[in-house]
C-alpha cells in the first residue's frame, strides 16, 4: 500500500516489462522445435538436431523472402496487402525453369527477366491502387487471376525444362559446413531489406506513409512513386522467390506459387508489423516465417490433410488480425 502511494505521490508508474512480437515470435519457434523433436519420428542425436534445424530453416527462407515484399507492402499502410504475389511466385519459377532450361549461362538474361517481370506485375498493381483508387486487396487479387490466366495462355498446360547445375549446387544444397547455400542467400536478402527499411531515405518516407499519407504528402513526401516503388520492389522480390524455388525443387507448376502466399502474409503478422501500417521490421518477419515452417513441419508429421493444414493457417491469421487489431500492447 505504501508503495502504491508513493508511487502516485512521485507521478512514476513501475515498468511492466514485455517481449516484443518478433521476440515472441522467436521463443514460439524454440519451443515448437523441441516439440518436434519430442515427437516419436523427431531427432534423437545431436547431429540430427542440428540437420534438422538447419533444413527448417532452408524452407522457411523461401517464405520469408516473399514476406520481405509482403513486409514493404503491409508497412506502406492503407490496407497494404500483395495477393497477388502466389501468381508471381509461379510465373518466375516457369520462366526460370523453361528458358534456363539446364544451361548455366543463362541464368543472368533469366534472371534479370524474372525479375522485370516480376516488378512489371508490382508496377501495375501501384498504379491502380494510386490513380485508379483500387483497394490492395481488390487490385491485388485482380492481377492474381490475371497473371494466372496468362500464365495458361502462355503454357497451354504444358511445361518442360530443366534447371542449371549451378542452380542446384547453389540453393539446394550445402555450401560451406554444411550450411545450404539457400541460407546464405536468405542472409543477404535480410540485412539489404533491414537496411532498406532502417538506413535509406526509402525506409524512413515509407515508414511515414504507412502512419498517415496525407501528412507525409504535407512533409514532401512523394506519395505516388513510394506506393508505386513498393509494389514494384513487393512483386521483384515474389518473382525471385520462384527463381530460387526452382534450383530448390528442380521443378515447376502452375500453382507452385499458391501454397506460400497465406504463410507470407501470417510471417509478417506473427512478426509484429502492424497490419494498418506505419510500424514493422524485417526481423519480425524472418522469425514469423521460422514459425510458421514449424508448424508446417509438425502438422506434415502428424499427417494431417493438406486442406486442414490450410484451415489452420488461415484461422491463425484470422486469430492474429483479432488480437493485434484489438490489443495495442502486442504491437511493435
Amino acid at each position: 500500500m505504501g508503495d502504491t502511494n508513493a508511487n502516485a505521490l512521485t507521478g512514476t508508474k513501475k515498468s511492466k516489462f514485455r517481449l516484443s512480437p518478433p521476440l515472441t515470435a522467436l521463443i514460439v519457434a524454440v519451443i515448437l522445435f523441441v516439440l518436434s523433436g519430442l515427437l516419436p519420428n523427431g531427432f534423437n542425436t545431436w547431429q540430427t538436431a542440428v540437420n534438422q534445424g538447419l533444413n527448417i530453416l532452408r524452407l522457411a527462407s523461401f517464405i520469408a523472402i516473399i514476406g520481405a515484399g509482403q513486409t514493404l507492402v503491409i508497412i506502406s499502410g492503407s490496407e497494404g496487402i500483395d495477393l497477388s504475389a502466389g501468381s508471381v511466385v509461379t510465373i518466375g519459377a516457369l520462366m526460370t525453369y523453361m528458358f534456363i532450361n539446364g544451361s548455366n549461362d543463362l541464368i543472368l538474361p533469366v534472371l534479370l527477366m524474372v525479375l522485370v517481370t516480376g516488378a512489371l506485375v508490382g508496377l501495375i498493381n501501384g498504379l491502380g491502387i494510386i490513380f485508379l483508387k483500387i483497394s490492395p486487396f481488390v487490385m491485388t487479387l485482380g492481377m492474381a487471376g490475371v497473371v494466372q490466366g496468362a500464365l495458361i495462355l502462355w503454357t497451354k498446360g504444358y511445361y518442360d525444362g530443366e534447371v542449371a547445375p549451378i542452380m542446384t549446387r547453389i540453393i539446394a544444397r550445402d555450401l560451406v559446413f554444411g550450411i545450404p547455400g539457400m541460407i546464405f542467400v536468405w542472409i543477404i536478402i535480410g540485412i539489404a531489406v533491414t537496411l532498406l527499411l532502417t538506413r535509406t531515405r526509402f525506409g524512413k518516407q515509407l515508414f511515414a506513409i504507412g502512419v498517415n499519407r496525407q501528412t507525409a504528402r504535407l512533409s514532401g513526401v512523394n506519395v505516388t512513386l513510394m506506393v508505386v516503388m513498393t509494389y514494384v520492389i513487393a512483386g521483384a522480390l515474389a518473382a525471385f522467390s520462384g527463381f530460387l524455388l526452382v534450383g530448390y525443387t528442380q521443378n515447376a507448376g502452375p500453382n507452385l506459387g499458391n501454397q506460400y502466399l497465406f504463410p507470407s502474409i501470417i510471417s509478417v503478422a506473427i512478426g509484429g508489423t502492424q497490419m494498418s501500417g506505419g510500424k514493422g521490421t524485417y526481423f519480425g518477419t524472418i522469425a514469423g516465417a521460422i514459425v510458421i515452417q514449424l508448424i508446417t513441419s509438425l502438422l506434415t508429421t502428424m499427417q494431417l490433410p493438406q486442406a486442414l493444414q490450410q484451415i489452420i493457417f488461415g484461422s491463425l491469421l484470422l486469430g492474429i488480425l483479432v488480437i493485434y487489431g484489438r490489443d495495442k500492447s502486442l504491437r511493435l
